[in-house]
């Protein structure tokens, strides 16, 4: 396919998204299974172009005029993909599967020297009812963390060390041009490529296959990191869905101690037992809800780590169509959700122990202000300092920019290169 044929094909499957209100990566999908005659290399850059148009929707649209998939598609490949509109009219022109010409007024949209009576929620690519909270939790640089979640993230790995080294998957991975992550100590990084750039396919990887090294980004590492999680002690991964942070506490507790992975939704549960097998974990419970309870577990938890249901707003690099899907119901839900949440997992937390909340979110509601609820109605628990725990366990870092009163961390793209992460510690009074 030429990039003409590509440029329609992205339209259709904008126009799919839109009317039907399809999640973009089934969207994307059906129209692969529909057109056969597309190659791999078509497939990608069709599905970059979907993705960055819904990226940058509101900047795109206000440049425009226009919400249409036509212009979303059409300026994403002149403007973010710094095409040109020379390039773009010969794309349109040259190839007989191209959408139509441009018509002057998209000329002149695209060729602008500034986008006029653009609002700085437009600018920074965040739905208008949720610009407020934004403000709120970054004042003077809610644009520039709005625009950092509208960018392309990295692929970052989290090195298996019960079986290898970070050095030695450097190396073993150099021709993915991966790369140490700036604050993981086990992590590896594969910076996203521009445009039509195609990511390399990390799990056709030998090291992926043996269990070496596992998908997990950056912030998530640095969370299960910060909770502390060591060999000997009774763990209980509280929202454990696919089994990421139970594989990294496993890691870092050298497979000694009791871990139990349990989440509420027993399909998000059903990858996690390959992927123990393929880590070599050998210290994790699976706990079904289906067919087992906590009971026994209450009261006897070193720690509770608790990756909360929420709104995801810390990882619209990587689905950027739930920004526009979400809604103010959908907030209260998971709100809701969190409550619930904080609620049942903390009785299993021994005195003494540990309690960690975290999101991939960046909305005050759905952190700190959860927290001030908890600790308000459990005054047997007491914050501990993330902050401390950071600075003694990742030496020579720097503490993040966004810290709250107690100690708790927010990381965003743009302070830290990672997904939008809220990580809080408690501990039950002894």
């Amino acid at each position: 396919m030429k990039d003409g044929g590509r440029l329609a094909a992205a339209i259709e499957v904008l126009t799919e998204v839109e009317t039907r209100h399809r999640p973009v990566q089934i969207a994307l999908r059906d129209w692969g299974a529909a057109h056969r005659f597309a190659g791999s290399g078509d497939r990608t850059v069709i599905g970059n172009l979907v993705f960055d148009a819904l990226r940058n929707k509101a900047s795109l649209s206000a440049r425009m005029r226009s919400d249409t998939p036509r212009a979303l598609a059409l300026a994403t490949y002149c403007i973010t993909w710094e095409k040109g509109v020379d390039t773009l009219v010969e794309v349109l022109e040259g190839d007989r599967h191209a959408p139509e010409a441009l018509t002057d007024d998209e000329h002149n949209a695209l060729t602008a020297d500034q986008v006029s009576d653009i609002t700085l929620a437009q600018e920074a690519d965040v739905p208008d009812w949720l610009w407020p909270k934004f403000v709120s939790a970054f004042g003077e640089t809610a644009v520039g963390e709005g625009r950092a979640l509208a960018t392309r993230a990295p692929v970052d790995l989290r090195t298996n060390t019960l079986k290898s080294e970070r050095d030695k998957m450097t190396k073993r991975l150099a021709h993915a041009s991966a790369v140490a992550t700036p604050l993981s100590p086990i992590g590896l990084r594969i910076e996203a490529k521009p445009g039509p750039g195609r990511m390399p396919h990390v799990q056709a990887e030998e090291g992926y296959r043996k269990g070496w090294f596992e998908l997990q980004d950056e912030a998530s590492q640095l969370a299960a990191l910060l909770a502390q999680a060591m060999p000997g002690e009774q763990v209980l991964d509280y929202c454990a869905g696919g089994g990421g942070k139970t594989l990294a506490f496993a890691a870092a507790m050298q497979n000694k101690g009791q871990l139990y992975a349990y989440d509420a939704d027993r399909l998000r549960l059903a990858p996690i037992h390959e992927r123990l097998q393929r880590a070599g974990v050998r210290n994790v419970q699976v706990r079904d809800p289906a067919s087992s309870s906590l009971d026994d577990l209450v009261g006897q938890m070193d720690l509770v780590f608790i990756d909360a249901p929420c709104t995801g707003t810390g990882v619209w690099r990587r689905r950027p169509d739930s920004k526009w899907r979400l809604t103010e119901k959908a907030l209260e839900e998971r709100l809701q959700d969190q409550r619930h949440v904080l609620e049942n997992a903390s009785r299993y937390v021994r005195k003494g122990g540990r309690l960690a909340y975290a999101t991939c979110s960046i909305l005050a509601d759905e952190n700190q202000n959860q927290i001030d609820r908890f600790l308000k109605d459990h005054p047997e628990f007491h914050s501990v300092s993330v902050k401390d725990v950071w600075e003694k366990t990742l030496t020579g870092t720097g503490a993040p920019k966004y810290v709250s009163e107690r100690g708790e961390l927010t990381l965003t793209p743009a302070s830290t290169q990672t997904d939008g992460f809220f990580i809080s510690l408690m501990m039950r009074n002894a």
